[in-house]
């Protein structure tokens, strides 16, 4: 595997799909590409990749079982094959699925970027948690000791930051 101090012409093939992992500049080299678990719904994107950020809502909680880890690229930059099925999940947003296995993919919002969930890549990414959002919502039965920004609700300084 790549690792962040790897030069950027560290392309590596996994699965048959090609990946770099972020150099310490954290550009980007080659696509990422990952699927959900039944490999009928996949994306690619070149990046660049927002750091990752942990939402700790109580529709994030209750659509995936805790929280919910995500990055996001700009929407015109990702790549999706095979169906996405959609749940308006409020009036801001909606969360995509693959209707066969149930694998959370995206979560879509207003703006130009589309989150994606992290743990959905092939492979590694490069990417770090920056932070939490939603805290003010966490469930009790853990605590976020990670020493990274915490935000009660939104935080727009968190997530509009992007590796360059």
């Amino acid at each position: 595997w790549c690792s962040r101090s790897d030069v950027l012409s560290n392309i590596r093939t996994f699965n048959g799909s090609s990946w770099c992992q972020y150099s310490s500049d954290r550009g980007v080299s080659a696509r990422l590409t990952g699927s959900c678990l039944c490999g009928q719904m996949r994306f690619t994107t070149p990046g660049p990749l927002r750091p990752v950020i942990a939402c700790h809502c109580s529709q994030c909680r209750k659509s995936s079982g805790h929280f919910v880890a995500a990055t996001s690229a700009a929407r015109d930059k990702v790549a999706i094959t095979g169906e996405v099925t959609w749940y308006q999940s409020s009036e801001r947003a909606r969360r995509g699925f693959c209707a066969t296995c149930g694998s959370q993919m995206f979560w879509d919002g207003l703006g130009d970027n589309l989150s994606i969930f992290a743990g959905c890549f092939d492979g590694a990414t490069g990417a770090t948690i920056s932070g939490h959002i939603f805290c003010a919502d966490k469930g009790d039965y853990y605590e976020i000791t990670d020493g990274l920004a915490q935000a009660d609700a939104d935080d727009t300084a968190l997530t509009a930051k992007f590796y360059s």
